[in-house]
């Protein structure tokens, strides 16, 4: 089959306002199994070459695919453009398969078969192993019922089949680089990058992230051939930064340690690994760090989410302020950068409250910060805690966690914005930040700068998009009422033999409502 696959243009940000853009993961780790399955497969980045629908539409119809698969990391954010392209494409050639992957789409899937007739198929979970013999099935025209992990219409209603089982090894399934000029391709400042992805899931309960239950089990690539690939992708494409869009790759100190001493072993000392991880775990390895610094990390972005103990406690982080800042002075010893996250809404704040963590957030003395909305996902149990919260933002676009949806009590949008970007200022701005700036190492330095730069573009860019563009709503309805009721009982969106679970596989939440024929 001719496979098109469409990385759709993003309105968030991140993709919008950096130089810099990076290839997406998700689509290239599906096209790579069906490369190998003998499919004819191609890549339109529309959000690197920022193309409107209309235009994609042209391009796609052009090349004359037989299947067009969509899919975004951002997907709750990007479902709009995906919803207006998808009705384009089949407005233009009826017979096309289209078939749409994802997060939302995994948990939004009676919705979408619902709203969007155009959208024949959705992948629900991983799709690297589901999408080859959904392929097979539409090539050979075979009933889609034998196909696990997908949901279609069956006698025009919304049907999902039984979840697919997790993908136990993550090494079977290639990622189809060749499906990019890595040229095209940048981070870090012009550095040219990759995205990649050592481990997938995480074993900590946090009840707002939107990803632990997509991926369901906490599993790793096979250290040593990950840092191969590393290596071949530096010396034969000139890769330098590696983004590592893994939720937690530190979780299991053994597999993270084999992976630097692998990386040291390849001799690529002037690749740069930069991504996320938890504090705990960066305190629990400071024996470890100096692998870490010798492997290429050049900075970490610590999921702090917030520093006041009570709502530590009630969105289940299982960290402590003393291991936050902890984790931050150690990656300083050690030359690595931070980045402190800091979620504002989980609780209804005050400017007491903020005027509290400006002082808690200069304690940690952070190299650099991101400020994020709270942004509460329909399949995660903060959904629940949060569902009688009023809505200000009815725009599905602006769903990203840099647009405020939420209502708060106390503070209204305006004030919010302004705390936030006080706090900013406060701690980008602070003495210690600008001597850091220009008298750190060169890498460091350079990195420092690029993120400095990004930040003066990033801040007119929000405060005039609040300002003229975003439209907020003031007696908005409720959570529940603009997305409808929780599905948190459908958070794990696979199912793991339980005989290979591994120790830091946390117990499974009921698997109702899954693959269920009969909703």
């Amino acid at each position: 089959m001719r496979i098109l696959l469409i990385n759709p243009p993003h309105p968030a940000i991140g993709s919008r306002i950096p130089d810099d853009h990076l290839p997406p993961l998700g689509l290239l780790s599906i096209g790579g199994p069906l490369l190998d399955a003998g499919h004819t497969v191609k890549l339109l980045d529309a959000d690197r070459l920022d193309l409107g629908v209309g235009e994609i539409s042209r391009r796609a119809l052009e090349w004359r695919p037989d299947a067009v698969l969509l899919g975004h990391s951002g997907s709750t954010s990007a479902h709009p453009t995906v919803r207006a392209l998808t009705r384009l494409l089949k407005a233009g050639a009826p017979q096309l398969h289209l078939v749409y992957g994802g997060v939302f789409p995994t948990y939004h899937w009676r919705d979408v078969l619902r709203d969007e007739p155009q959208i024949d198929v959705i992948v629900r979970g991983e799709g690297e192993l589901t999408t080859v013999k959904l392929m097979a099935a539409l090539e050979s025209g075979t009933p889609l019922d034998a196909v696990r992990g997908i949901a279609f219409r069956q006698l025009g209603a919304p049907r999902a089949t039984e979840p697919a089982a997790v993908i136990e090894r993550l090494d079977d399934c290639r990622v189809g680089w060749e499906l990019i000029d890595h040229a095209d391709y940048s981070y870090w400042g012009g550095l040219r990058a990759v995205v990649v992805q050592f481990s997938r899931g995480c074993p900590h309960p946090c009840n707002y992230c939107g990803q632990r239950g997509f991926w369901t089990r906490w599993r790793s690539r096979d250290p040593r051939l990950f840092a191969k690939e590393l290596a071949r992708l530096h010396r034969e494409h000139g890769v330098i930064v590696f983004n590592f869009a893994d939720e937690n790759p530190t979780s299991s100190r053994a597999r993270w340690r084999e992976l630097c001493e692998a990386l040291i072993a390849e001799n690529v000392p002037d690749v740069i690994l930069v991504g996320s991880t938890r504090a705990d775990d960066i305190v629990r390895d400071a024996d470890l760090l100096h692998l870490y610094k010798q492997a290429g990390v050049q900075r970490w972005l610590l999921g702090m989410e917030n520093t006041d103990e009570k709502t530590l406690a009630l969105i289940k982080k299982n960290g402590t302020a003393q291991k936050d800042r902890e984790a931050i002075r150690l990656l300083r010893q050690h030359g690595i950068l931070s980045m402190a996250t800091w979620v504002v809404g989980f609780e209804e704040e005050t400017h007491r409250d903020y005027v509290r963590g400006i002082k808690q957030l200069l304690s940690y003395d952070p190299d650099q910060l991101q400020m994020l909305y709270v942004t509460p996902h329909r399949w995660t149990p903060f959904f629940d805690l949060a569902r009688a919260r009023k809505v200000i933002q009815r725009d599905q676009s602006r769903w990203d966690y840099k647009h405020q949806v939420l209502q708060t009590r106390h503070l209204k949008p305006w004030q919010v914005l302004a705390w936030a970007k006080v706090t900013e200022l406060v701690l980008q701005a602070r003495p210690r930040a600008l001597r850091r700036l220009f008298f750190a190492d060169a890498g460091l330095r350079h990195a420092q700068c690029w993120y400095t730069q990004m930040g003066r573009r990033v801040w007119p860019h929000e405060v005039w998009g609040w300002l003229f563009r975003d439209e907020r709503v003031t007696n908005g309805p409720t959570l529940e009422e603009f997305w409808g009721e929780s599905l948190a009982h459908e958070e794990e969106s696979m199912v793991v033999p339980r005989a290979r679970r591994s120790p830091l596989t946390p117990a499974l939440l009921p698997l109702r409502g899954q693959g269920v024929a009969a909703q």
